[in-house]
């Protein structure tokens, strides 16, 4: 009986081993997997400061300025002027439509179902009672 233990335990400790084994490898693998997506993210991150600094060199005003100025034949633009610009009192607001008041008794109530609930309960009794 004695040699059956020796011999489970033997197993279970090379099992434990090989699992151990595994996982070791397993996160080592995570391990590098993660350093090269922090990698991946820096690099991003690197190109989106050069890209960022691209578009705010390209849409100098000044640049912008010249750049209407050599195609306003194709393109016809021209500086902003205060002209431009509405006043707020200019603008056509749609009205509200004017909803009549009713007796809260006579607006009919339904429940989450969408069912039409045909005898209320008074709210204010309910919290009168609690």
């Amino acid at each position: 009986m004695k040699s059956v233990l020796y011999i489970l335990t033997v197993l279970t400790v090379i099992g434990l081993a090989f699992w151990a084994y595994r996982e070791n490898y397993a996160t080592q693998q995570s391990l590098s997997d993660t350093e090269k997506l922090h990698r991946d993210i820096q690099r991003a991150h690197a190109r989106l400061a050069v890209l960022r600094a691209e578009w705010a060199y390209l849409n100098r005003p000044d640049r912008l300025r010249d750049l209407a100025d050599i195609n306003f034949d194709s393109l016809g633009l021209l500086p902003l002027a205060p002209e431009q610009f509405g006043i707020i009192d200019q603008v056509a607001y749609p009205v509200p439509e004017e909803v009549p008041i009713t007796n809260p008794m006579d607006v009919p109530i339904t429940d989450p179902a969408g069912m039409q609930v045909t005898n209320p309960v008074d709210v204010s009794t309910m919290e009168a009672d609690e």
